[in-house]
């Protein structure tokens, strides 16, 4: 077993604590920007409309993941308190406010902020919309895998506890037994379903602008997603209840709807053939 205690600073510059967690939500969206941005340079896609891409894709996201957390997970709180929605800092008992950071993310949500996001560049670029959907399906694994180290650093999602001889001990939390690095697992599944999509796009090139690739990115990493959560510790304690009703926590339930949009968009379902490019031309996929 290991023991895991990381400190959560990375480095210091100046005054500057840089966090783990935020450096590694940095590397991935970095690697994911150079993805589609050589894919965008491979498809002949002119720079112009690329350039405003990722800032798009940001805001999506960090919008989308940190409004889905508020009221998806601790909605009495944050609703009386909607500030702290919006603030990366905590209002203290004694009327001061604290620096934390943006603690509270949702995958779920980070995915429909970030299809917001795409909808409103496709209106500014003119970039057929199933294309854009599938050249940031390749990339968003290897985000994906970045973030879940950045929980994993930050000793948060963890998993159930376990007598495995490979479980973690979370020190952070105060445990002294082992439980399932559930945030690992995650990272692992998600590089090699980047992996998976990269040998897909390199021999099904003529499938980028259908939705495949969108379909297979929703597909792979919600189906696990939805899987993982079994061995995983619910994330607020309401989440009990839901358990005990319907066997499910609230990330399994909002992984479903995710998993069938991918597996529509992989199948090709009519909506993807009514806006997925009709004619490939010259360009290069």
């Amino acid at each position: 077993m290991i023991t895991w205690n990381p400190p959560v600073s990375a480095f210091t510059l100046g005054f500057i604590d840089v966090r783990w967690y935020g450096l590694c939500w940095c590397i991935g969206l970095a690697l994911a920007y150079v993805v589609v941005y050589k894919l965008y340079k491979r498809q002949q896609i002119p720079q112009e409309k690329f350039d405003p891409l990722f800032l798009y894709c940001f805001v999506g996201i960090l919008a989308g993941a940190r409004l889905g957390h508020c009221l998806l997970y601790e909605p009495g709180y944050f609703l009386s308190h909607p500030l702290e929605m919006i603030l990366p800092m905590h209002h203290m008992p004694d009327g001061s406010w604290k620096f934390t950071g943006y603690a509270g993310l949702a995958s779920h949500g980070g995915t429909l902020g970030l299809m917001i996001a795409l909808w409103l560049y496709v209106r500014k670029t003119g970039v057929n919309i199933m294309r854009v959907l599938d050249n940031i399906a390749i990339a968003t694994p290897i985000a994906a895998c970045f973030i879940r180290l950045g929980n994993l650093m930050n000793s948060e999602i963890v998993g159930k506890f376990t007598k495995s001889d490979f479980g973690f001990i979370f020190v952070r939390l105060g445990d002294t037994q082992p439980r399932y690095p559930a945030q690992l697992y995650e990272a692992i599944a998600y590089l090699l379903f980047f992996f998976i999509g990269l040998w897909l796009y390199a021999r099904m090139k003529q499938r980028v602008g259908t939705g495949f690739f969108f379909g297979f990115c929703l597909t792979s990493i919600f189906v696990f997603r939805f899987l993982i959560e079994f061995l995983k510790e619910v994330q607020e304690p309401w989440e009990l209840s839901m358990q005990s009703a319907i066997g499910l926590d609230q990330g399994q339930l909002l992984s479903i709807p995710f998993i069938i949009i991918g597996l529509y968009c992989m199948v090709g379902g009519k909506w993807c053939l009514k806006f997925g490019e009709k004619k490939h031309g010259n360009r290069a996929a």
